[in-house]
């Protein structure tokens, strides 16, 4: 990477690199080509790493709008479960792993239903049932989306490699720190009260 693009990114791009966030897939849709910086030889699509920080901060100032509660963050693969996990006991923003129980957002009856203001996805396509349940609700969707994914239906896309656990780990920590710089539970340059590596299983 050139060495203007690293001026003003949440981490030092070694850092990003090393989690091969940027990596993305041999398959790349219309939507996010926007987003890639080029294709391997080996055919991978190279999403730009300025462009992955950029949304980030987007949609760090975006959650912030919202309180804890009202946000809703879903990851159906397991390799996300660490860091959500990490960012609900941080910023006590509630989060589903594993699978999404059907109804819980548009099915009052249920004793489960929750009325959360946004969604967070950490891939639109096994997340897909949640996805459907927010656009019912009328809640805004953010999705970490990666080269190969749709993006109709949301409404903010995080691009990175959504398949990887230090990359997934990675995005949610940097959300999860920025979300708590927006609403000054962090002060200044002050750090989030955990590692990257906290986020990020081995």
């Amino acid at each position: 990477m050139v060495a203007e693009q690293q001026e003003n990114l949440l981490l030092p791009s070694a850092e990003y690199l090393k989690s091969g966030v940027h990596i993305g897939t041999k398959f790349k849709t219309k939507y996010m080509n926007n987003f890639i910086y080029k294709t391997r030889p080996d055919g991978l699509s190279v999403l730009n790493l300025k462009k992955i920080d950029e949304r980030v901060k987007v949609a760090a100032k975006f959650l912030s709008q919202y309180e804890p509660q009202d946000i809703l963050v879903v990851g159906r693969r397991e390799n996300g479960w660490k860091a959500l996990k990490m960012m609900n006991k941080l910023a006590g923003i509630r989060v589903i792993t594993g699978r999404y129980p059907p109804g819980i957002l548009t099915n009052p009856n249920l004793e489960t239903f929750i009325e959360p203001k946004v969604l967070v996805v950490c891939d639109p396509w096994p997340d897909k049932n949640a996805v459907e349940d927010a656009l019912k609700a009328g809640m805004p969707i953010v999705a970490l989306c990666d080269t190969n994914n749709q993006t109709n239906n949301l409404d903010l896309v995080v691009p990175c490699n959504n398949k990887g656990r230090k990359s997934v780990g990675i995005v949610i920590y940097l959300l999860t720190q920025e979300y708590l710089r927006h609403k000054a539970v962090l002060k200044g340059d002050e750090k989030l009260g955990a590692e990257i590596d906290d986020f990020t299983d081995e």
